[in-house]
């Protein structure tokens, strides 16, 4: 068993059809099948092992299988952003790219920066977020069949598409029924989804997307917030030189609820629209002052999830 000052980490890259592993402390990269079989055979390594952690990328969906069982076996595993991983492999001279490689990568990565372990969600929080991706897929298809229909002049595939928009438009109301459902049937969950869209702003989709993709709403600090949605402006500084700040990285999903949520605030939410106004007045860019906005609003959202207290006009402390 490794001792406390060493890291026995391992990374896996993973894809479609099979499951990239490597170890740091051995250079032979072993390769399972991305299937149940694959996954008992990849367990049963791994406890021969014993790794302090092990390292994977998100995928959109591929590495669902893998996490379960890591988690089920009680293995501390870190989901990572893909372009974080990316961007240790060249500043340690890694430019070629392969599986093998990438597993490797995932590895020194691991025993390198010690990323926190992702928390396992409860089969609820994955309900959820399963119906969250599906209603997410529904809602960009939805949105490419519109533009269709608006470019299409045969008669014929305009109908088509119609009957197209008219089942996507049927399959999103069900989603929306039963991510209610999940919500309520939940009482942590109900509570929270009551706090949430106390908030003017921030209805029930939006409140849905967050209880599904930020369980640790609540329990984050300001900084811990902004940086693990990915709303944290980030310094393009570099001697005398001073560049412009920018955010990146985080989770999409939630930036992409929290901006629809800010858009409609800046309209009815007293204290969102004072900021917006404010930093217009400022002589501010719209997208700018939007961003900063939505970084205000999660943090008043963080603040009523802790102090498990409805909106108040008020700012978080």
């Amino acid at each position: 068993m490794p001792t406390p000052t060493q890291k026995r980490c391992v990374g896996i890259d993973v894809s479609k059809h099979h499951w990239d592993v490597a170890t740091t402390d051995n250079r032979h990269v072993r390769r399972f099948d991305a299937n149940q079989a694959g996954l008992a055979l990849l367990l049963a390594w791994l406890d021969t092992q014993q790794p302090t952690l092990v390292c994977l990328e998100s995928t959109g969906g591929y590495e669902a299988l893998l996490v379960e069982g890591l988690h089920q076996q009680g293995l501390p595993t870190a989901v990572l952003n893909p372009r974080r991983v990316r961007d240790f492999a060249r500043a340690t001279g890694q430019l070629a790219k392969t599986d093998a490689i990438d597993a490797a990568v995932l590895a020194r990565f691991a025993a390198a920066v010690d990323p926190t372990p992702t928390e396992p969600p409860s089969d609820r929080q994955r309900r959820l977020k399963t119906l969250r991706a599906r209603r997410q897929q529904v809602q960009q298809t939805l949105t490419q069949e519109k533009n269709r229909l608006g470019v299409a002049r045969d008669e014929e595939t305009r109908e088509w598409v119609r009957r197209s928009i008219g089942f996507l438009q049927e399959q999103l109301g069900e989603i929306d029924q039963r991510l209610a459902e999940a919500t309520q049937e939940d009482p942590e969950f109900r509570r929270r989804h009551q706090l949430l869209v106390s908030v003017p702003g921030v209805g029930p989709t939006t409140a849905n997307g967050l209880i599904a993709e930020l369980p640790e709403l609540g329990s984050m600090n300001r900084g811990q917030a902004a940086k693990l949605v990915g709303l944290a402006p980030l310094n393009r500084d570099s001697g005398v030189l001073r560049g412009k700040r920018r955010i990146g990285g985080g989770r999409s999903a939630v930036r992409r609820s929290l901006y629809m949520a800010t858009l409609v605030a800046t309209r009815h939410n007293p204290l969102i629209r004072r900021h917006y106004q404010h930093l217009l007045q400022r002589g501010k860019a719209k997208m700018t002052a939007l961003v900063a906005c939505m970084r205000k609003l999660l943090l008043i959202l963080n603040a009523i999830v802790k102090k498990q207290t409805p909106w108040k006009n008020t700012l978080p402390d």
